[in-house]
């Protein structure tokens, strides 16, 4: 399409200006549906540059054809007209992305022989009815200065300005301006972004989903360093900077991540065709495939590369051009007064270093860390500049590993972990890292990179929350204290391989712990820890860990109570540092009633059968004062309730507790709770429809539910929910309570499916219970279900354990032997699996 021949056919027949726009609005539709094609021909800045010089292209023949229609034949010439078009923001920089706003700003000066406001006016309709997505600003060239002053926003952008089309004699007048506007207040202007900036990473921090534009890393660090780079020296771009700020590889280096965070920008765009500028996970695969990548975690770790490489570059070179302009006087002698060693000071706990250093080798930067208070400290990026030239050659001496090791023996290690991690060297010093630099975990679990979780759980390890971890913790000795911060620092470092990681974890950690000079027994428990660190969830999650089969199995893997006691506190610190809010009070009681089961059992050299359990719970219970004040009858009652389960899974102080509320009960009573999460607890004589009550509390999920049968015909009931109840439905759960004492209530299931493969009932599963276990996709419904076609079958539950995870639910049942499961094991499938 020839847009200035439509143009001119348009105009020579005196069309109106709808039939105007309508020619545009072709011309930049076909543009737009182009895009793809030109995009496999030219990526990254090329592209964005292609894709600015085309809508320069639009905006001057839109300028044009408004003036072509308010003047006609008596056209002026444009430098006559006291108007410039000018491109801002990104489509100034000419990195403008495909679905972003295009940023412009008409500046004028008032001339009685032209319209000025006419002529803006005609153009700013032609472009919006054209279906331009215009952010647009007008002012008169005297008002400028002023309009920078009022928003800081407005002055960046005015920075960025570039001229597309107008009158040169207003453009000169413009840019002088705009050179007073870059040198009014530069100080305040530059503390003012910085503070931006530092809100705005704040909200984007890095994650595996990471937002090309606004994160840590992203485009918008780098403009803030060509933004300050510009307001100081007015250049035109950083390149111009080579050589005295920045050597030519760290550019070259910014320059190649840059390029590819154009390039994937551009991609997601063009992909959701609109403003999409967050990697999401569903959008890397196609990304990948856009931009010639075979595999989607390969761009991944690309992309978390590259925004690591503009983050160090920008910070790290924005603190050393703003240094000049925010020099005090008294901040030198503060310096000196806190020099820690030559170039090296400490103040308020903040760690600088001069730039003018040379580069310090491994030995020395380990040397200056250890010379060091062991406490939390935070770093100045000219410090971060240091360990980033830090000369570090291989293979490390004996004295190196000495250092490492007594580093590592620190309390506070986790900042430091973090500043080689922000200079590049995390890798180079620990050797381990290499493959799992950058890499990103795409398992619907972890929130972070291989090597930031690594961090994280170091993090957590230094700050342990739980009080039980952290007694636990106290009372390690030194060596063990070294062993779980190693096994946890590199847990995860066998990822990135074909083989199971935590068998490639234990080979990578014997080698450092040998290098570290350790004791062979401490390097046996790193390889240990490492090589189960995910068991201990496993089991606590998915287990029943009330089954001797469990603990012992369990145990046979960990063999010692000391490895026992590290991989409580490893497991602690792996699934804290995961994400805030991942460790929580249901996982902290499945972790802790695991560890006090196997501390229990593996202190013992024989087996303990249930029965036996249950005498020593009996007998504590016994002691207790509440118990004897309870009724002599009522207390033999208690002791011979048939279920061993509601001995070993409430405390003793619990038991009796129960016992006296239930003493209190004529059909039923119920308590609820709604603390970390719903606890509906039920105490009844009467027939209960327990699948009615689950099915009206279907859409929320079930953590755990306990079933026991007391005496006198009562039966306990308790079921633990992982979500709270909202304020509506509190105010209904008792109704919905007492109507499920109602037998003929009935709620409307829809019936899952669950096929043969994903049932299994072991009937050998204890002396005294059979279990019965569904693993399949997680339904709404889907227990209420299930507990209508026990109750259909006769089946009572002793108690039920309920698991949820990457939408999946595991559900295990346990079944008192004298009920008959498994003499009715194929009906009861059959019940189970009608609906596939």
């Amino acid at each position: 399409m020839n847009l200035i021949e439509e143009i001119e056919d348009v105009i020579e027949k005196n069309g109106s200006d709808f039939e105007l726009s309508k020619v545009f609005k072709l011309y930049i539709n076909h543009y737009l549906d182009s895009l793809d094609e030109i995009f496999t021909q030219s990526q990254g800045k090329d592209f964005l540059v292609k894709h600015g010089k085309t809508l320069d292209y639009i905006i001057s023949n839109m300028y044009k054809t408004v003036l072509r229609r308010l003047f006609g034949n008596y056209l002026p010439t444009r430098n006559s007209i006291p108007i410039a078009i000018m491109a801002l923001g990104s489509y100034g920089r000419e990195q403008l992305c495909v679905h972003s706003d295009i940023d412009l700003m008409i500046v004028y000066e008032k001339n009685e022989g032209y319209n000025t406001e006419l002529i803006i006016e005609k153009f700013l309709y032609l472009a919006w009815d054209a279906g331009l997505k215009l952010g647009h600003r007008v002012h008169e060239i005297k008002d400028l200065l002023n309009a920078s002053r009022e928003d800081i926003t407005i002055k960046t952008a005015l920075l960025e300005s570039r001229f597309i089309i107008g009158s040169s004699f207003t453009k000169h007048a413009c840019e002088h301006k705009l050179n007073k506007i870059r040198q009014d207040d530069t100080k305040t202007f530059i503390i003012a972004k910085i503070e931006e900036a530092h809100s705005r990473r704040k909200k984007y921090p890095l994650s595996m989903q990471p937002n090309i534009k606004e994160g840590v890393g992203a485009l918008r660090d780098s403009q803030l360093l060509f933004w300050i780079a510009n307001t100081l020296y007015s250049i035109a771009g950083l390149r111009d900077l080579d050589s005295s700020v920045f050597t030519h590889e760290e550019y070259k280096e910014y320059r190649i991540a840059l390029e590819l965070l154009f390039r994937v920008r551009s991609a997601l765009h063009l992909i959701a065709k609109k403003q999409q500028d967050q990697l999401r996970l569903e959008l890397v695969p196609q990304v990948a495939q856009m931009l010639g990548f075979k595999d989607s975690n390969k761009l991944a770790s690309k992309v978390l590369a590259a925004m690591w490489r503009i983050d160090n570059f920008s910070q790290t070179f924005i603190k050393k051009i703003i240094s000049p302009v925010l020099f005090d006087k008294e901040n030198i002698q503060l310096l000196r007064k806190n020099r820690i060693q030559r170039g090296v000071s400490a103040i308020d706990n903040r760690l600088f270093a001069s730039y003018k250093l040379h580069a310090f080798n491994i030995n020395e930067l380990l040397e200056l860390i250890l010379k060091l208070e062991d406490k939390k400290w935070r770093f100045d990026p000219s410090f971060v500049h240091l360990f980033t030239h830090a000369n570090i050659q291989h293979p490390f001496r004996v004295k190196t590993y000495a250092l490492i090791k007594s580093f590592l023996s620190r309390q506070h290690t986790y900042n430091f972990l973090k500043l080689f991690y922000n200079a590049g060297i995390l890798h180079l010093i620990f050797g381990a890292f290499r493959k799992v630099l950058h890499l990103p975990q795409f398992d619907g679990y972890h929130h972070h990179p291989v090597d930031i979780h690594s961090l994280e759980c170091i993090g957590a390890l230094e700050n342990i929350k739980d009080e039980n971890i952290k007694t636990l913790f106290d009372s390690l000795n030194e060596e063990e204290k070294l062993i779980v911060k190693i096994s946890t620092l590199l847990h995860d470092t066998g990822k990135g391989r074909k083989q199971d990681h935590s068998e490639v974890g234990a080979k990578l950690i014997l080698s450092h712990t040998k290098h570290l000079k350790m004791r062979e027994s401490a390097q046996n428990i790193a390889v240990t820890l490492v090589k189960n660190h995910i068991l201990m969830t496993q089991v606590a999650y998915k287990e029943d860990l009330y089954s001797e089969k469990t603990i012992y199995k369990f145990l046979s893997k960990i063999k010692t109570e000391q490895n026992l006691k590290l991989l409580y506190i490893l497991t602690y610190a792996d699934t804290s540092g995961v994400a805030e809010g991942i460790y929580t009070s249901f996982s902290a009681k499945l972790l802790a009633k695991l560890y006090q089961r196997s501390l229990e059992a593996v202190r013992n050299v024989e087996r303990i059968s249930d029965a036996a359990k249950r005498l020593k719970i009996e007998k504590r219970v016994s002691n207790l004062e509440s118990y004897k004040a309870l009724p002599k009858l009522l207390q033999k009652k208690l002791l011979k309730v048939e279920s061993n389960l509601f001995f070993m899974k409430n405390s003793i102080e619990e038991i009796v507790s129960i016992s006296q509320r239930a003493r209190e009960v004529n059909r039923y009573r119920s308590n609820i709770k709604n603390v970390s999460g719903l606890e509906i607890e039920i105490i009844k004589r009467v027939p209960f429809n327990l699948s009615y009550l689950l099915g009206k509390l279907a859409f929320l999920d079930v953590a755990g539910m306990d079933i026991y049968t007391l005496y006198d015909d009562l039966l306990y009931y308790k079921i633990e929910f992982i979500q709270q109840a909202d304020e509506t439905l509190l105010t209904q759960l008792e109704e919905i309570v007492d109507d499920s004492f109602n037998m003929d209530k009935e709620t409307s299931l829809k019936i899952p499916r669950i096929t043969k493969k994903e049932i299994k009932i072991d009937c050998e599963h204890s002396l005294e219970y059979n279990q019965l276990s569904i693993s399949t996709a997680n339904q709404q419904g889907l227990l209420a279900y299930v507990i209508q076609h026990f109750d259909k079958a006769g089946i009572n539950i002793a108690t039920a354990k309920i698991h949820t995870t990457k939408n999946r639910v595991r559900d295990y049942f346990l079944i008192e032997k004298q009920h008959g499961l498994c003499d009715n094991a194929e009906n009861i499938i059959a019940l189970l699996t009608e609906g596939n």
